[in-house]
């Protein structure tokens, strides 16, 4: 535990060390070079250890490790036919993927890099983004860009999809608030975010529309531990801070436009982390308040 305590210090020191000439909040720098992935990179996830990791690192149906310089190396290809698009750790240590081309959801087994099917059903759509809470479940938002339709799963401990609404747009990133109360969902092209209240089962109610933009379009989004809702903006390359009751606080402007995740990282949780799209890469910004992990 101790060895697994001082690698997690030393990388988050190393992370945060590369921002440490940034005098200013919200000042975006990059952080990975241009054209490392392709334009499907997203995804962005810590493990415990402090590793990040990114899919779609050179082509599509690979996983990237991302080291502190922001230099990426290769961490596993996937089946043929699988493609990735969102990564999440459970309290165990075992990676979950999105599998939007192959219609499931993976599992990685970190220690032998074994990749097998978690969740599959034939009433997918094609998975798209994973948020996990503290008992393992995983909640899928799952669209149909064709119809511009959407669903939303949760997947139980073992692998059980079920099924909480195909009432729903083009749903896309999925995120729970730091006590788990609610699961905040939006949806791409209606440009809207919806929030629904989980119980302690992990069934949602109390659907209501907690923002909605008239421009552009959404991708991944994240808390941070004020609850505090951060929103990729697609196209317009942005990252939107909501405040819990959706009034929005302010707009964090990105060199690139195509933002597609983020995530929160850093010794002390205050780095933010963003994948871009139209740049292959990823940029970072300094924030003023930790993640919900921190």
């Amino acid at each position: 535990m101790k060895q697994v305590t001082s690698l997690l210090v030393i990388l988050m020191v190393t992370f945060t060390a590369k921002a440490q000439d940034m005098q200013r909040l919200f000042l975006v720098e990059d952080f990975t070079a241009e054209n490392l992935f392709t334009n499907n990179i997203e995804g962005p996830c810590f493990d415990d250890d402090g590793n990040l990791y990114v899919v779609n690192f050179q082509k599509d149906g690979t996983i990237g490790k991302v080291k502190p310089d922001g230099k990426v190396e290769l961490f596993l290809t996937l089946p043929a036919g699988s493609t990735a698009n969102s990564i999440k750790f459970d309290s165990k240590g075992n990676m979950y993927l999105a599998d939007f081309s192959a219609h499931n959801v993976l599992k990685v087994n970190m220690k032998t890099k074994k990749v097998s099917v978690y969740a599959h059903t034939d009433q997918f759509n094609q998975p798209n983004d994973l948020c996990i809470n503290s008992r393992n479940q995983l909640f899928a938002s799952d669209p149909n860009w064709k119809e511009s339709t959407g669903k939303l799963w949760r997947i139980d401990r073992g692998g059980k999809p079920v099924l909480l609404t195909d009432q729903m747009g083009t749903t896309n990133g999925i995120e729970l608030s730091p006590d788990e109360k609610t699961l905040y969902v939006n949806e791409s092209v209606q440009r809207k975010i919806w929030a629904f209240d989980v119980d302690a089962k992990g069934n949602i109610s109390n659907k209501r529309l907690f923002k909605a933009f008239e421009d552009f379009g959404f991708d991944g989004m994240k808390c941070d531990k004020e609850g505090n809702l951060y929103v990729t903006r697609y196209g317009k390359g942005v990252i939107a801070v909501l405040s819990p009751s959706g009034d929005l606080i302010r707009e964090v402007t990105l060199k690139g436009k195509n933002c597609s995740n983020l995530v929160f990282g850093g010794l002390n949780g205050k780095l933010v982390f963003v994948t871009l799209q139209d740049r292959k890469g990823m940029e970072m910004f300094r924030n003023d308040i930790a993640g919900k992990e921190f």
